[in-house]
């Protein structure tokens, strides 16, 4: 019990080391995740019993149908109030006598099982005198004469195998005996290294407790340094908040201008083509006009000779003046508008350079950052000097709490309760070693007298011979007997001593087992303890008026049990904020406003975001009335498809060259096959240009077309997009700013909330956990008091009291078997042989006889009685 007294006076000095519970608080979104470092101690919560917790089980089972009543709650109370017992009174006679009666009741299985365990030690020693003396008179079996009887062999069977049987169900109880006692033994040899290893984990708890405060200290220097760098870090994370919120307002509007700036840019030089490609059509159509009309004035003049009138060359001529008409240019360019109006038009409008006023918009959006940064240097350098003079504060109030004192004279009461179980326990294995040798006795004697029994029918089954008659059995047989006799003998001589020993161990382990190891298991013990006004009058609460002088506290052992089983921190545990109260110098809202006051002062002002001003604003507008939008683009398009020439130049010159060849030679031929030359050369030189110059103004148009379809109404809708976010600039920039800079504060507050509120956390309900008190506990019952002495023991008087009932019929059915093994010295014998029936004749052939069968007289004879 040293151990558990030193349980609880280690409780009562940790009351002062540490602070209040306090339910879990809410992780804050970006805070860092602490944790205590995890303390591992060495004693293990249960005590498994090994191989023998069967034998354990069937014990308990016996006790259960021995004693069903549950645990006496309300018994025990009263008990525990009129422990005085003063009868003097008669008012409270009646009530004792009530109470004598409900103990009764309730110990009315272990009561029978001690008065049948006594009237055994009262009658066996008297049993066995009265026998003794009687069988010294020959009485009782003592004559050495055995009587016939027809079921003899039988009636000796039977006896040997109930005997048997007897002696192996007692060899049962004996082992049993042989267990618990060495499990005795060594359970108590382990019991010093059981209190050594709680001793330990105690030890570990003092160790553990200054590091843990250290960590606790420590986390704060990460949790300022996380905040310091979300505060130097403030343009990116606020500012980055800020933009991340005006972005996706901003960024489709300022994207659509850009777009529509390049389309200015892409209109702009679609336009130039277009003027530039008009100008070179008009000039090559020009030129070709020009060349085509002089070939087709050179051809009609070769037609119109002289040299065209005669056959063949006639129907040549008269060939080839019907596709002359075709020789021209298709091309009217002159038909086709000009643009240069709306050239100039788009020029002016891109000489506003949109999107530098676009990238500017942007830049804006993009600086926000480094606007907020410059802004909050002196703020940001005042909260930094509030967090720093809070971490001296915190390390102030860590040391303002005397753990160190309170730790050294815990660790020095731990130290000499050490010593002092250094002391006693060699005792202790000392008189375990006394009562293990007084239990190797008795398990010896009874282990000698079925020795005695087994020798007995050894020798008695081995050496009987059926044909030999009682006064001539042989040796062995005998021997059989007389072995029977001395386990009758030694039974009567030790049975009584074995049933003390039964009845004491079992009165005892039976009521520690029911009334301490159960109720212990099931916490009904505990239940007792916290009954108000119970173990004091005055006290409602018997453990906080023991620990704090205040028996008013709600506090009971089953509930300071169960938190330090589960690894609750001590203060919580044992409620010690009425000692010591960490909100006195743990304020969190004070710490918190602190914080929050520096906070507020962190005031960031964003001037008036202007993503377009007045000039790209009447850019776009001119653009949009620029004309483009009204020019024919398909007059255009309808003269770009049209080939430049009436007729393929080639084809003509061919088929003139092949006519021309038909002609005699001559100036005529030599005069067509010139202008074959001409056409061709026109179809090189000047033909290109005019397809380049419509392939130049087809593509322009085509671009142009696509740009100005429902131009007005794209950029009435891109300035309503802009007018739109614009408004939502000029009226919410101010709130998105005012409230990210309260989600940044209520960030860099955050984590300090959640620091102390861990730290809170903690200190309460994790440091200094209480679980080694609540082992040292079980150590001391569960372990010790009824793993290492109450289940041997009991196992103990279960084993030797089976044994020793049982001697009771092997004593009875030894003293009738020895009558058939050991050598009589007379024997029944018969005169007429006629009035022998057949089966004692046959009788007589295992050793009964008739007198004229052997031709001599042989009366019935005695003699004195011998064992």
């Amino acid at each position: 019990m040293a151990l558990v007294f030193s349980a609880l006076l280690l409780l009562g000095l940790c009351g002062k080391i540490s602070s209040e519970g306090q339910p879990a608080f809410h992780n804050t979104p970006g805070a860092m995740n602490y944790e205590l470092p995890t303390t591992k101690y060495e004693t293990q919560d249960t005590f498994n019993a090994g191989i023998v917790g069967p034998l354990y089980k069937m014990v308990h089972i016996f006790l259960n149908v021995v004693q069903p009543n549950d645990f006496p709650l309300d018994l025990i109370k009263k008990l525990i109030q009129n422990k005085n017992f003063d009868i003097s009174v008669d008012s409270k006679e009646p009530e004792i006598i009530v109470l004598a009666l409900k103990i009764a009741l309730y110990e009315i299985g272990v009561l029978i099982c001690a008065i049948l365990g006594l009237l055994f030690i009262i009658l066996m020693p008297l049993v066995g005198c009265f026998f003794c003396m009687c069988r010294c008179c020959n009485k009782c079996g003592g004559e050495m004469h055995q009587r016939q009887k027809q079921n003899a062999p039988c009636r000796r069977k039977c006896l040997g195998l109930s005997l048997l049987v007897i002696c192996l169900l007692m060899s049962l109880g004996i082992i049993y005996g042989f267990v618990a006692n060495q499990q005795t033994r060594t359970r108590i040899k382990g019991t010093q290294k059981l209190a050594k290893s709680n001793f330990r984990d105690f030890q570990t708890l003092l160790t553990e407790t200054p590091k843990q405060i250290d960590y606790v200290v420590e986390q704060y220097t990460n949790t300022k340094n996380k905040a310091f760098s979300d505060l130097d870090g403030i343009g990116s994370v606020l500012g980055g908040r800020i933009k991340d919120q005006l972005k996706p307002k901003v960024t489709p509007v300022l994207e659509e201008i850009k777009a529509m700036a390049t389309a200015i840019k892409q209109t702009k030089d679609a336009l130039q083509n277009m003027s530039s490609s008009l100008k070179s059509l008009q000039d090559a159509a020009t030129q070709l006009n020009t060349n085509l009309s002089s070939v087709r004035n050179s051809i009609e003049n070769s037609l119109s000779s002289s040299d065209c009138t005669s056959d063949p060359a006639s129907k040549i001529c008269d060939s080839i003046r019907p596709s002359l008409s075709s020789l021209g240019s298709s091309l009217n360019s002159s038909q086709l508008p000009s643009v240069d109006r709306e050239l100039n038009t788009v020029t002016e409008v891109d000489k506003t350079d949109l999107e530098s006023l676009v990238k500017r918009g942007y830049t804006t959006i993009d600086e926000i950052p480094n606007t907020i940064q410059n802004q909050t240097v002196d703020v940001i350098k005042d909260v930094k000097n509030t967090l720093d003079s809070i971490s001296s504060n915190i390390k102030d109030m860590s040391q303002s709490i005397p753990i160190e004192d309170m730790l050294l004279q815990v660790s020095h009461y731990l130290n000499n309760s050490n010593r002092y179980l250094n002391q006693e326990l060699p005792k202790l294995e000392e008189y375990d070693s006394y009562w293990w040798l007084g239990g190797l006795i008795v398990c010896f004697l009874l282990t000698l007298i079925v020795t005695f029994f087994f020798l007995g029918l050894l020798c008695g089954v081995f050496g009987y011979d059926k044909h030999a008659t009682p006064t001539r059995r042989g040796c062995v047989s005998n021997t059989g007997g007389i072995f029977l006799m001395a386990g009758v003998g030694f039974g009567f001589l030790f049975c009584w001593i074995l049933m003390i020993l039964v009845v004491l161990t079992f009165v005892v382990g039976a009521n520690v087992e029911k009334l301490l190891c159960e109720p212990y298991e099931n916490k009904k013990l505990l239940q007792v303890l916290d009954t108000p006004y119970l173990l004091k009058e005055q006290w409602q609460f018997y453990l906080s008026g023991m620990l704090f002088n205040n028996p008013d506290i709600n506090m009971t052992f089953e509930q300071v049990y169960r938190d330090c089983k589960r690894g609750r921190g001590i203060y919580a545990a044992f409620q010690l904020e009425n000692v010591v109260n960490v909100s006195d110098h743990f304020n969190i809202d004070q710490i918190s406003e602190n914080i929050n006051t520096e906070l507020e002062n962190l005031n960031v002002n964003i001037d008036s975001i202007e993503l377009l001003d007045n000039t790209g604003r009447k850019s776009l507008e001119d653009f949009a009335h620029s004309g483009i939008d009204t020019i024919d683009y398909s007059t255009y398009l309808k003269e770009t498809e049209k080939s430049p020439t009436e007729v393929n130049l080639l084809t003509f010159a061919s088929t003139l060259e092949a006519k021309a060849n038909q002609l005699p030679e001559g100036k005529l031929k030599q005069a067509f096959l010139l202008d074959v030359q001409n056409i061709r050369a026109i179809h090189q030189h000047l033909l290109p240009p005019v397809q380049q110059s419509l392939n130049t103004l087809r593509q322009s148009v085509w671009t142009l077309q696509q740009t100005s379809n429902k131009l007005p109404e794209k950029v009435k809708k891109i300035l309503a997009s802009l007018d739109s976010v614009q408004h939502f600039l000029t009226n919410n920039v101010s709130l998105i700013v005012i409230g990210e800079t309260k989600k940044f504060g209520k960030t860099i507050l955050g984590y300090f909330e959640h620091y102390l509120h861990w730290v809170f956390y903690a200190i309460t309900e994790k440091m200094t956990s209480c679980k080694p008190m609540a082992t040292a506990m079980d150590s001391a019952v569960n372990g010790i008091l009824c793993g290492y002495v109450a289940d041997p023991l009991n196992l103990f008087w279960f084993g030797i009291g089976k044994a020793t009932v049982l001697l009771l019929p092997a004593v009875i059915i030894a003293i009738k078997l020895a009558k058939y093994y050991r050598r009589m010295d007379s024997e029944d014998v018969y005169d007429d042989v006629e009035t022998v029936p057949m089966k004692n004749l046959e009788i007589g052939s295992n050793g009964y006889h008739k007198d004229h069968l052997y031709g001599v007289h042989n009366p019935v004879m005695t003699s004195p009685s011998r064992y």
